[in-house]
């Protein structure tokens, strides 16, 4: 039985997504678009970004940035304002990372890459979008974490770090921002992305091991499984949901 999409849930509505040019982002962009609102498509990559634009149709405008240059958080925001009249959501996904890699083999290059594109950026971008979710009335951020980091994985030393600094940055926010209508939450999917694909290859017995704890069998859709979670938060229909961590993993771990 194939699930009705509520192609009216974000109606009206316009989301800024990171890293939406591939794997989880562009399934968080599609499921977007499929329930009515407008995107912001941002990556660094540009022909990819444009592509996927292109494939997700008019609602979708590109932005080629890259989240370590300064002042890319206001250029961001102000792209989305120019391009849709307004701000009403917030999705930080993108991240770059050279890992796995034996946590001693971790350079100060790795370390700074995979927090400027992720705690650092995230952060930034938060605030540079606030005002404008607080102009409209209200909004929501989605921020994207790992189970590498709630878990401890070995090899992702860095990025685990990362992952968490960015659960950590949500809450603090989602506490400051509630009395304002700002709702802050981050999800950690467990899905076939070009990073989980990356790690296949790279250390397939630690895949496979990893693809067993998964009680549900399988890995998540980055457009089924993952999407219309954001989706929800995004949404009105989360209107009491904030500060949450909500892990989109098959069942792979309890609550913690």
């Amino acid at each position: 039985m194939t699930a009705r999409v509520p192609a009216t849930l974000l109606d009206g509505r316009t989301v800024i997504v990171t890293g939406a040019a591939r794997g989880v982002g562009k399934g968080i962009a599609s499921a977007l678009v499929e329930r009515g609102a407008s995107v912001l498509a941002v990556d660094r990559d540009a022909e990819l970004v444009n592509q996927t634009a292109e494939q997700l149709g008019p609602a979708v405008r590109p932005l080629v940035a890259d989240l370590r240059e300064r002042d890319f958080a206001p250029r961001i925001v102000a792209a989305a304002v120019d391009a849709f009249g307004a701000v009403h959501g917030l999705v930080n996904n993108a991240v770059a990372s050279n890992e796995p890699k034996p946590f001693q083999d971790i350079t100060r290059e790795d370390y700074d890459l995979v927090f400027d594109t992720g705690p650092r950026a995230t952060f930034e971008l938060m605030q540079a979008v606030y005002p404008v979710l607080v102009g409209n009335g209200g909004g929501s951020i989605v921020n994207l974490g790992s189970g590498s980091g709630t878990m401890g994985k070995p090899k992702f030393g860095a990025y685990a770090g990362a992952k968490e600094a960015i659960r950590g940055i949500s809450k603090a926010a989602a506490m400051e921002w509630a009395r304002d209508g700002v709702r802050v939450n981050v999800v950690c999917p467990f899905a076939e992305s070009d990073g989980i694909r990356l790690w296949r290859e790279m250390a397939p017995e630690a895949y496979e091991r990893s693809l067993r704890s998964v009680p549900m069998g399988r890995l998540g859709d980055v457009g089924t499984d993952i999407g219309p979670v954001v989706c929800f938060l995004l949404s009105d229909e989360a209107s009491y949901v904030t500060a949450q961590t909500i892990m989109v993993d098959g069942g792979t771990t309890g609550f913690r």
